[in-house]
């Protein structure tokens, strides 16, 4: 007697990839002006092209990411006064010390932004002068 063997079920099939969640979608955007705006240091102005990629894209974001361009726009143009004031003051010699604070400030008010942007999350206090 020939005994047939059962057949084992087929593996499961893999789940389907998941979707990319529309967020990281609509973030990239704001995620590439954050890192425009880290970049000048070494290559000069991807600030302007930062700003006016904050400005386009602002008024057809959804609220939460609507913060962060806020925030970046702001971010520009206090970071250009607070700038332009530590050069003024380099002619009394303090603003040697003023501008890398300048610099700092600019960085961590980049990298908190960043960091709300990864988590999907608004800026709490977009008109803010510090951070």
């Amino acid at each position: 007697m020939t005994e047939t063997l059962p057949i084992p079920p087929a593996p499961p099939a893999a789940p389907p990839p998941t979707p990319v969640a529309a967020a990281s979608d609509e973030r990239q955007i704001a995620l590439a002006i954050y890192i425009l705006y880290l970049i000048p240091f070494a290559f000069g102005v991807t600030h302007i092209v930062g700003l006016v990629l904050a400005y386009v894209n602002r008024d057809t974001a959804p609220a939460w990411l609507k913060s962060h361009y806020d925030f970046q726009i702001r971010t520009f143009w206090i970071g250009l006064l607070y700038f332009v004031i530590a050069c003024i003051a380099c002619l009394l010699l303090i603003g040697f010390v003023l501008v890398p604070v300048v610099v700092i400030w600019f960085i961590i008010r980049c990298a908190l932004g960043l960091n709300h942007l990864m988590k999907n999350q608004p800026y709490p206090t977009p008109d803010s002068w510090t951070f």
